[in-house]
């Protein structure tokens, strides 16, 4: 079911809301937390498809708020109501502000929708503040998610995320490193149990999950750590390789091509492993799973970070 509410007010909308569980017979009882997105216009409905996959493992209130580039119209809120099988198993309120409504306090456009006594959580998709956590929407949110890999610059991204990381923040460029996570911990868990010398991390430029890998595994190793960016004709998209360098040789997991991943160790014979990219719907709903702050990515983009060697250019790659 879709409502339309031009031209209306917060106190309207959550009167709606109540009118159209009533109307539907959809209860939200089983709603475990709020969801605010913040993006633009054109990326509305991606956003919307990835919170309603994820509102199948956590059912919630999804709030997203729009404002138009470039508006000094009349000042107006505009609202969508979205409950039943045009909103998984969320309710989505999609809202529209125009002129002075989306100037001034954000916070105020959205408190009233709010699920009383439920974690908020707020997601910047494209478009993200400096200093997320001081926004008035971030200072009343458990988690605060970004996305490092919308941005025009990832690498610079990744870079200030240390400078102005407060507990509750994250970014998926950093959820995108799961698989790759568990598959080096695993490695790590095998005989000959020797010790990691050397680490190298290699991926693509527009990805800023390498340097995060490498800062996490500099953090975690305490070893030497050789990461570089790859040209596009080399490598398109994601992370490339990643080998431990120990006294008996090399283990490399190196994906050949996107979706499929090599591992190959001294002594054993090579394995072939499943390794798709991560989709935005899987990333999110990892996110979502915990409300609590992140403490190890906090370490690895502040501590990490700072421990880890500029990225290799590419005449050191070559020498």
């Amino acid at each position: 079911m879709i409502v339309d509410l031009p031209d209306t007010t917060v106190s309207k909308i959550s009167r709606a809301l109540v009118n159209v569980r009533e109307e539907g017979g959809a209860v939200a009882l089983g709603r475990v937390l709020t969801l605010v997105i913040l993006t633009r216009e054109g990326a509305v409905e991606e956003v919307i498809e990835a919170a309603n996959d994820a509102s199948r493992e956590h059912p919630m209130r999804v709030i997203v708020l729009m404002i138009p580039d470039g508006d000094d119209g009349e000042s107006r809120l505009d609202a969508q109501i979205r409950v039943g099988g045009d909103a998984g198993a969320s309710e989505v309120v999609t809202l529209r502000a125009f002129g002075d409504a989306g100037r001034s306090n954000l916070e105020s456009l959205v408190t009233g929708l709010l699920l009383p006594d439920a974690p908020v959580v707020v997601w910047w998709p494209n478009r993200t503040p400096d200093h997320i956590s001081k926004t008035s929407i971030g200072r009343i949110a458990q988690r605060r998610i970004t996305d490092a890999a919308t941005k025009s610059d990832p690498s610079a991204w990744v870079a200030g995320l240390g400078e102005q990381y407060a507990p509750g923040d994250t970014d998926l460029a950093w959820t995108r490193l799961t698989r790759w996570r568990e598959q080096l911990a695993a490695i790590l868990d095998q005989p000959p149990y020797e010790p990691v010398v050397g680490v190298r991390v290699r991926g693509a430029a527009d990805s800023p999950s390498t340097a995060l890998l490498a800062a996490w595994l500099r953090l975690t190793l305490d070893v030497p750590v050789d990461w570089a960016y790859l040209d596009a004709e080399e490598w398109p998209h994601g992370i490339k390789s990643v080998a431990l360098v120990r006294p008996s040789g090399e283990v490399l997991l190196e994906r050949p091509s996107p979706g499929v991943a090599i591992l190959t160790q001294p002594g054993q014979p090579t394995h072939d492993l499943a390794f798709p990219r991560r989709t935005l719907r899987e990333c999110l709903a990892e996110e979502l799973r915990r409300l609590d702050p992140d403490v190890l990515y906090g370490r690895v983009i502040t501590e990490g970070w700072e421990l880890l060697d500029p990225p290799a250019t590419k005449e050191t790659q070559d020498a």
